[in-house]
């Protein structure tokens, strides 16, 4: 008896969402089948990949990243750089120095950076605050305001400030807002919901449903995604139905496998190559588990990456 196949694709599809303006805008999500499930229909908008850098600068990264950025000066600098890397989609300039409880440093010092970086490239920005609430509350909705026009990603409004930052991102400056939960399918729901009841436009939403470093918890991230994609695509439900992007740089690079040095753990060998290799694992497993988009930090794991999916889409 012959077998005849059943196709996997979905009547219902993930929102459509474009970051960026002019030819070097992206386009990520609408798709109608499981990740990288190409035989059963095609996958228009593959993943993407964007690079991040901080406002620490060059003082803020690895020696095995920073002589990527031989040269640069200041962090507009390295964003030039950053957005000439092999794989580079987009650009994300983190805000960890406005953290209270670190460096502290003003609204207004961190947003003219950020207008520095939008002068110096011209690829879609997305802009992740200091994961302080009350102070990204006040960040995001100034950077929303400097990028007007700009058609960045403002990421992320979370349940205690999503309505300073709905407001400021979705409504008064039509950027794309990211919704960020901790890693379970209900607050990622429930975020949208209270997003769109504001009046945020939902394929305006991309999400941030949370992750860790692979072998850090990391089964709870890929079931929380796996779910999420169900329900969107097999459940159709419209509230789960917006793309989703990982921030696994601020991830990989915080555990001891990527930051002890050499000389702490010998045994471990190379640390560039451990880091590397805990980005590409992560990065690789999140667009496995449904990722639209990673953000990831070493160049030679962006190209990685992007050899990746260019070769599973």
């Amino acid at each position: 008896m012959p077998f005849t196949a059943k196709s996997g694709k979905f009547n219902a599809k993930i929102n459509t969402v474009v970051v960026g303006t002019g030819d070097k805008a992206i386009t990520i999500g609408g798709e109608n089948v499981l990740p990288f499930y190409t035989f059963d229909d095609a996958i228009e908008n593959a993943p993407k990949v964007g690079i991040e850098i901080t406002d620490g600068g060059l003082a803020a990264e690895p020696e095995c990243i920073q002589k990527f950025y031989e040269g640069c000066t200041t962090v507009a600098d390295m964003a030039k750089k950053a957005a000439t890397f092999e794989g580079v989609d987009f650009l994300s300039i983190r805000l960890e120095g406005g953290d209270p409880n670190g460096e502290n440093k003003s609204t207004e010092e961190l947003i003219q950076l950020v207008q520095e970086v939008a002068d110096a490239v011209d690829v879609p920005l997305v802009v992740c605050g200091c994961k302080n609430v009350e102070k990204d509350a006040e960040l995001l909705d100034k950077a929303a305001s400097v990028l007007a026009g700009r058609n960045a990603m403002i990421l992320a409004a979370k349940e205690e400030n999503y309505k300073t930052i709905g407001a400021s991102a979705g409504l008064a400056y039509k950027q794309i807002v990211g919704a960020e939960s901790a890693v379970d399918i209900n607050l990622a729901k429930q975020l949208n919901v209270l997003l769109t009841q504001l009046g945020v436009d939902g394929k305006s939403v991309v999400m941030n449903v949370g992750s860790a470093a692979a072998g850090y918890g990391f089964e709870y991230v890929v079931s929380t995604m796996d779910r999420v994609k169900a329900a969107a695509l097999q459940q159709g439900d419209a509230t789960l139905q917006m793309p989703i992007i990982t921030p696994v740089a601020s991830e990989t690079w915080s555990v001891k496998e990527a930051i002890s040095t050499e000389e702490d753990s010998p045994e471990w060998g190379s640390q560039e190559e451990r880091g590397i290799d805990m980005e590409i694992e992560t990065a690789a497993a999140v667009l496995a588990s449904g990722s639209n988009a990673v953000i990831l930090r070493h160049p030679e794991s962006v190209k990685t990456i992007k050899n990746l999916i260019s070769a599973l889409v």
